[in-house]
């Protein structure tokens, strides 16, 4: 019997991982890969304390710190992925795909989330080569660079106004014919006499040869293709919370996330907790996530001590 499951293992799952085995908790860390989104970026500039590091590099220092731990007290299990949570008599046991099955007293989900692609020719071809997911990561790169943002929601709209610091244009392509952000967003990002935007539009081709070099749009009032000069596309059309495995556990939000207590991380289900992109969090970013991993491990640690 454990007394810890930690599904998933982005940064929140790693922080978790990590501030258990301080704290002596017997737990397993369950994940199909240690890393989470950003492990794809070629270079991430917002890691507190790192100017800049490769994704891959991040990954591996993910690593190096939970294995640091995984000697007596963490069980690192990689490759595999909970398909579903279950709880019994107090007790909880994660079923994974392969049919394995893992038992504690508590648990955090730290599953994430995976972001929604784009499904147009060329999108896979160019990923990491133009095509991203993420500003924070990658927008630094294309500075004084003519670039395309693919989404009219507040996500879109954010991603816009953070890369107008440093690119020369921005282009957002929106298919309905209204932004679906907030008024105060839309207002302040359209001021900006460096930004365009294509509205019932949407994207149909990724151009480009060894990189990004253009993006066709269809308008879809009159079917007319035209290709944008640009050498980067930002793709913000959502993302899906990994969370399946526990839709008959835990209360989930009307997208999928699970629903958490904010000071601390608590789930609706006693002896489960939640951090990271697949929670309702506001804000999902890579240092959020670990900080609410840490916040949940020290409720979790006092939760364990008082039901022991």
């Amino acid at each position: 019997m454990n007394d810890l499951i930690i599904i998933g293992g982005g940064p929140a799952g790693v922080a978790a991982g990590v501030y258990a085995a301080r704290k002596r908790l017997k737990t397993v860390l369950i994940a199909e890969e240690i890393g989470g989104q950003s492990t794809v970026s070629d270079g991430i500039e917002n890691w507190i304390g790192t100017v800049h590091i490769k994704g891959e590099d991040l990954k591996k220092s993910f690593k190096e710190h939970l294995e640091a731990y995984s000697k007596d007290i963490l069980t690192i299990v990689e490759g595999d992925r909970v398909a579903l949570l279950t709880k019994a008599d107090g007790v909880f046991t994660a079923t994974t795909r392969d049919g394995k099955t893992y038992t504690s007293r508590a648990v955090l989900l730290a599953s994430g989330a995976s972001r929604k692609k784009l499904m147009v020719p060329g999108a896979d071809k160019f990923e990491n080569k133009g095509v991203t997911y993420c500003a924070s990561c990658d927008g630094p790169m294309f500075s004084g660079m003519d670039v395309a943002v693919v989404g009219g929601g507040n996500a879109g709209l954010e991603t816009a106004a953070q890369l107008l610091a440093y690119v020369n244009s921005v282009t957002l392509i929106h298919r309905h014919s209204t932004f679906k952000g907030d008024a105060i967003t839309v207002e302040k990002v359209l001021a900006h006499p460096n930004m365009k935007t294509r509205l019932n539009a949407e994207p149909t081709e990724v151009l480009g040869d060894k990189f990004v070099s253009g993006l066709s749009v269809r308008d879809k009032a009159t079917g007319v293709v035209t290709d944008l000069p640009v050498t980067g596309v930002f793709v913000e059309v959502g993302v899906i919370p990994n969370t399946d495995f526990v839709k008959d556990l835990v209360t989930l939000d009307p997208v999928g996330h699970v629903v958490t207590d904010p000071k601390n991380q608590h789930t609706s289900v006693d002896g489960v907790w939640a951090a990271g992109d697949c929670t309702d969090e506001l804000y999902h970013q890579n240092n959020i996530a670990a900080g609410d991993a840490v916040k949940a491990l020290e409720d979790i640690y006092q939760w364990l001590m008082k039901h022991s």
